[in-house]
C-alpha cells in the first residue's frame, strides 16, 4: 500500500509544471490578488472615511482666513480668440497675410491648421477703457464699461491644445479624467453655507455642452458628495423632482427615514463614504423640491435688475444663468460655474465672436455690478476665461478662423480680493508666447485656493498611495502681484 501511494505522487509530480499551474490555477491567483486588493481598497476607504467630517457638505475653516466665500466660473468653451478680445497686437495688423517668422514657429505644435500658414491681423478695434485704461475690444462694449473692477491677466498658458483635454486641464488640474475638479475640490475644502441646495452647481449654455463633458464638475477620486450638480434653467431644475401622483411628503418622508437608518447602518460597518454621498443624495433631493422652484423663479426679482442681465424669465440664455449664479451665492452655494460652449471658430470668426459677446458681454457685466451693489462682490471671486487662446496665423486658405493655441491667451477676475482695475503679463507682438510674467494654468489654481484660504500644497486627499492635489507635483505659485 505505501509503495502504491509513492507511486501515485511520482506520477503526479512528473505530470504538474508549471505550465499546468499557471493554466488550471489562474483564476485562484486571481482571487488571491483580488482578494488582497479589495482589502487595500477597504483600508483606504476606511482612512479617508475617518478623516472625513460627520457631515460631508458642513461649512469648514480654510487653512487661513479667506478672502472669498463663493466662486462663479464663467467658462468659455471653446477657446475665445484673446486677439479679437483683450490682447491688442498692432504688429499683427501691420503683417497682415505675411508667413510669421522662421523662430516663432519652432517645437511649435498645432491642432489642425499648417503652423506655416500666414499671420491674420485682428479683426477689430480695441480702445482704452476706464481709469486703468485696460485695453478691449469694441465688440465686448459692456465688459469695457466695467474695465475698472477686472483683473485681467495676458500671460496665461496650457499643456494642452485640443479641447476635451484642455478644458479637463483647466478645470481639474490634469490633461486625464478622473481628478477632482477645481469645484469639488473647493467643496471638499470648505463644504457649504446652504443646507436647501447643493454646494456646487452647474449650468450650461451655447451650441452644445462643454467637449470634456461631465468630467468638468466631477468629484474624481473625491467622494461623489462633492461633485457638482448640473441645474436646467427652464422647467424643473432637475428632472423628477416633483413627486409622482399618490406620493406625498408624508409618505415620502416616512420612506427617506427607513431607507436613511438602513444607510446608515451599512456606513458604519463599512466605512465607504460613498454611502454618505448617497444619503446626503437622498435628503438633498427631498429639500430641493421646496428650495429649487423658489430659486428659479426670477420673476421676483426686479424689473431694474431682469432689464440688467437682459432676460427673459421664460427663455433659457446665458445671461439667465448669470443671474441665477448670483441667487445661488446669495443662499449660500459655495461654487457655480457657467459653461457657454460656443467660442470655437475655426472659421465664421467675425460672425461667431460678434454673436457670442453679443450672447454673454451684457450679462457677465451685469453680474459683476449687481455683485457690487449688493455688497456680495469682495466675498466672490468672478473668474472670466476659456481653455486655451487662438493662433495669429489664420486657418484653412480664407481668412476668417483660428485654430487652438495653448502658448498664450488671456482672462479676467473680478471680486475677490483681486487687484481691480490690474493688466498683469504680456505676450508677444503677435501674441503667440508669454514674455512676461507667466501664469500656468497650476498658478491659476492655486491662487484661487489661496483667496478661499488654502495652501495648495496641504489642501489633498489619499489616493492610490499619495497625497493628491488639484496642483500636481509640479511647481505651482499663488501669483501675488494680481491680488489686493
Amino acid at each position: 500500500m505505501h509503495q502504491q501511494v509513492q507511486t501515485l505522487r511520482k506520477r503526479i509530480a512528473e505530470n504538474i509544471s508549471r505550465r499546468w499551474f499557471m493554466r488550471d490555477c489562474g483564476v485562484g491567483l486571481g482571487a488571491i490578488a483580488a482578494t488582497d486588493l479589495l482589502c487595500e481598497s477597504s483600508a483606504s476607504n476606511q482612512a479617508n472615511a475617518a478623516s472625513l467630517p460627520a457631515e460631508p457638505l458642513a461649512a469648514r475653516a480654510p487653512h487661513f482666513p479667506a478672502k472669498v466665500k463663493n466662486v462663479i466660473y464663467l467658462f468659455m468653451a471653446g477657446a475665445p480668440s484673446h486677439l479679437e478680445l483683450f490682447d491688442n497686437k498692432p504688429q499683427l495688423a501691420k503683417f497682415d497675410g505675411t508667413l510669421p517668422p522662421a523662430e516663432l514657429l519652432n517645437g511649435y505644435r498645432a491642432a489642425f491648421i499648417n503652423p506655416n500658414s500666414k499671420l491674420l491681423g485682428p479683426k477689430f478695434k480695441f480702445d482704452r477703457y476706464g481709469q486703468c485704461g485696460a485695453e478691449i475690444s469694441e465688440i465686448l462694449p459692456h465688459t469695457a464699461s466695467i474695465a475698472d473692477e477686472l483683473t485681467i491677466v495676458k500671460s496665461m498658458k496650457t499643456d494642452a491644445f485640443n479641447h476635451a483635454p484642455a478644458q479637463i486641464m483647466m478645470n481639474t488640474g490634469s490633461q486625464l479624467f478622473g481628478k477632482p475638479s477645481l469645484g469639488a475640490w473647493t467643496l471638499y475644502g470648505l463644504g457649504s453655507e446652504s443646507k436647501d441646495l447643493p454646494g456646487f452647481v452647474v449650468f450650461s449654455s451655447g451650441a452644445k455642452g462643454p467637449s470634456g463633458g461631465n468630467s468638468n464638475w466631477g468629484s474624481g477620486f473625491l467622494p461623489t458628495v462633492y461633485s457638482g450638480v448640473q441645474l436646467r434653467s427652464v422647467g424643473d431644475p432637475v428632472l423628477y423632482l416633483s413627486n409622482p401622483p399618490g406620493v406625498d411628503s408624508r409618505a415620502q418622508r416616512d420612506a427617506l427615514d427607513a431607507i436613511g437608518n438602513l444607510n446608515r447602518q451599512h456606513l458604519a460597518e463599512t466605512g465607504d463614504p460613498e454611502i454618505a454621498t448617497r444619503i446626503n443624495s437622498f435628503e438633498m433631493a427631498f429639500r430641493m423640491q421646496t428650495s429649487a422652484p423658489e430659486l428659479m423663479d426670477i420673476r421676483s426679482e426686479t424689473q431694474a435688475t431682469l432689464d440688467l442681465y437682459g432676460v427673459d424669465p421664460d427663455k433659457p440664455s446665458f445671461g439667465k444663468n448669470c443671474l441665477l449664479a448670483r441667487r445661488l451665492v446669495e443662499r449660500g452655494v459655495r461654487f457655480v460655474q457657467l459653461f457657454h460652449e460656443a467660442w470655437d471658430q475655426h472659421g465664421n470668426l467675425v460672425g461667431g465672436l460678434k454673436k457670442n459677446c453679443k450672447d454673454t458681454d451684457r450679462a457677465c457685466a451685469a453680474l459683476i455690478e449687481d455683485l457690487k451693489q449688493r455688497g456680495m462682490l469682495d466675498e466672490t471671486l468672478v473668474i472670466w476665461g476659456g481653455e486655451f487662446g487662438r493662433t495669429p496665423m489664420v486657418q484653412g486658405g480664407g481668412d476668417d478662423g483660428r485654430d487652438h493655441h495653448p502658448n498664450a491667451f488671456t482672462m479676467w477676475m473680478a471680486g475677490g480680493g483681486m487687484k481691480a482695475g490690474t493688466t498683469f503679463g504680456q505676450s508677444d507682438e503677435f501674441g503667440f508666447n508669454v514674455t512676461e510674467d507667466e501664469v500656468h494654468v497650476r498658478d491659476l489654481h492655486a491662487t484661487i485656493l489661496h483667496q478661499l484660504g488654502f495652501d495648495h500644497r496641504r489642501l489633498n486627499f489619499k489616493f492610490q498611495g499619495l497625497d493628491q492635489r488639484l496642483t500636481g507635483v509640479e511647481p505651482a505659485r499663488v501669483v501675488g502681484e494680481i491680488l489686493a
